[in-house]
């Protein structure tokens, strides 16, 4: 299987991949106000975890400088990750990724956001480049929303997925370990559940 081709996703060229989509259809004159919620959700990154269950991973969006925020997300930020299990312990058990990209698309039928995001350093040690995260920095997470006249969609596309094996030997351990539980399929299901989550009206 080979992955989508999706625009503004980076090219997979190694490692493990995943693509991951929801789609819900509504009546056409829900679908701009279900899509105004949809945005506010989306935005809201240190609110996920509450629309995939406690199981999930808890996330924190930080500004350029490595300071809590919870206003809507930008280009440069980063985004801690609390994933259930032991953590990256250069990290104080958190894994982190910075927003390399963020792309607003509209035309006269359709709408979409695109959250790029590619494992990095920890902002808030400023003495550290180590890559506090399971993956190595070739990886890519591109979360996706959209906006079509008859439903919506959400996504999260992975590319070029290999554990991060520039870290301290027993992080390394840690990381080979979820890497290859995300690259089997365990993160797929994760994210499925944060795409479902999204489209929950109910």
């Amino acid at each position: 299987m080979k992955p989508k081709n999706i625009k503004g996703v980076p090219q997979q060229k190694s490692g493990g991949f995943h693509d991951t989509e929801s789609r819900k259809q509504f009546e056409t004159e829900w679908v701009p106000f279900k899509f105004e919620i949809l945005k506010k959700r989306f935005l809201s990154v240190h609110q996920w975890k509450s629309y995939c269950g406690e199981a999930f991973a808890d996330f924190k969006l930080y500004d350029s400088t490595g300071n809590p925020t919870e206003r809507d997300p930008q280009k440069g930020d980063f985004i801690r990750i609390n994933i259930p299990g032991p953590g990256e312990r250069e990290a104080k058990g958190y894994d982190w990724v910075e927003i390399v990209d963020i792309c607003f698309y509209q035309d006269t039928i359709s709408e979409s956001i695109m959250i790029t995001c590619r494992p990095s350093r920890n902002p808030i040690d400023t003495k550290s480049t180590h890559i506090a995260h399971f993956y190595s920095s070739k990886a890519t997470s591109s979360f996706l929303i959209y906006k079509s006249p008859t439903h919506l969609k959400t996504a999260v596309y992975g590319r070029n997925e290999s554990p991060n094996f520039n870290a301290a030997f027993i992080d390394i351990l840690r990381n080979m370990t979820v890497a290859a539980g995300g690259m089997m399929g365990i993160a797929k299901i994760q994210w499925k559940k944060l795409t479902d989550g999204f489209l929950d009206f109910d």
